[in-house]
């Protein structure tokens, strides 16, 4: 991902996304540069609009009313426990009625 970030951060100064560009900034982030990485990047970006692939890639956020819909899931469960525990506190109940008679 450091070679991403190090391309964007080249194509956001305006700069050209080169390897000697690409390495001076890994470097200068102290990450290890792999040469044959940054050729990789390079090559493939070459002859890409990378304005128009950020635009493609740009997803928008919908995950936002997913958690509103878990406490209603953890309120149910709750009252399902409950019920469950009054039903057993009955059931202990009537079972020691038996025994006293």
């Amino acid at each position: 991902m450091e070679y991403v970030y190090a391309s964007l951060v080249l194509h956001a100064a305006g700069k050209k996304v080169d390897e000697a560009g690409l390495a001076n900034i890994l470097k200068a982030a102290g990450a290890q540069v792999d040469e044959a990485r940054v050729k990789a990047m390079v090559a493939a970006l070459e002859g890409v609009n990378i304005d128009e692939a950020i635009k493609s890639a740009a997803v928008p956020a919908v995950a936002a009313p997913a958690p509103a819909a878990a406490p209603a899931k953890a309120e149910k469960k709750k009252e399902e426990k409950k019920v469950e525990e009054e039903k057993k506190e009955e059931e202990a109940l009537a079972g020691l009625g038996a025994l006293f008679g």
